[in-house]
């Protein structure tokens, strides 16, 4: 049996090398395919059908979020986990509303990005902590939100909990609601939303503009 398989995206020859080296190690996990660019990637995935993709964001012909999203709406089977050196607001807004599902900076340990490629291969989402801090900032920086996906206003304001990092208790002292009516909310909204964890709930709040980031220097 095969395992997961794996395109390593990256636009210098020694950092796509040292992954393949590195995801080489893992078991499990097969690199079916590299490519050098964006155009490469859509290429590649093409031809190969893998079932995740290590993107680079940062490179010639076509950037990694233009790639993930053509990957995205052609191959929807094929989940992607950006793999970068940039945690700015704009580079992981690009990223997420692209259709990625993990993110991670390239000073992850091999373990990491194991755990990453796995998630996502299982349907959840994958965040750096930095990125995640990044989204807790971007909710505490958010206006009211709108409500996407037929959400009400108050599933909307536990999703806008979830996504600052509160616990069920937490929601519940909150918003002055018992510990049940929160779990019916967080049931609610994520099926009207299509949410499999709180992860992946963090990353549609930011997508869907319900989490404004910060304005960049």
């Amino acid at each position: 049996m095969t395992g997961i398989r794996v395109v390593v995206v990256d636009d210098q020859r020694v950092v796509r090398d040292g992954l393949v080296l590195i995801l080489g190690m893992l078991p499990g996990v097969e690199v079916v395919g590299t490519a050098g660019d964006g155009e490469q990637a859509v290429a590649v995935v093409a031809a190969h059908r893998p079932d995740v993709v290590l993107m680079d964001l940062r490179m010639p012909r076509m950037d990694g979020a233009t790639a993930t999203a053509l990957i995205r709406s052609r191959h929807p089977d094929t989940e992607v986990v950006v793999l970068t050196t940039y945690v700015d607001d704009a580079s992981v807004l690009a990223a997420l509303r692209a259709g990625a599902r993990g993110y991670l900076t390239k000073d992850a340990r091999p373990a990491e990005i194991d755990a990453a490629i796995t998630a996502v291969h299982n349907g959840q989402s994958q965040l750096d902590p930095s990125v995640q801090r990044r989204l807790v900032e971007a909710v505490a920086a958010a206006g009211p939100p709108a409500a996407p996906d037929g959400l009400t206003a108050r599933e909307v304001e536990v999703l806008v909990l979830i996504a600052q990092g509160r616990s069920n208790a937490d929601i519940a002292a909150e918003m002055v609601i018992s510990a049940a009516t929160v779990k019916t909310h967080i049931n609610n909204l994520f099926a009207k939303a299509g949410l499999r964890d709180r992860a992946h709930a963090v990353t549609y709040a930011f997508a869907h503009g319900l989490c404004r980031p910060p304005s960049l220097p």
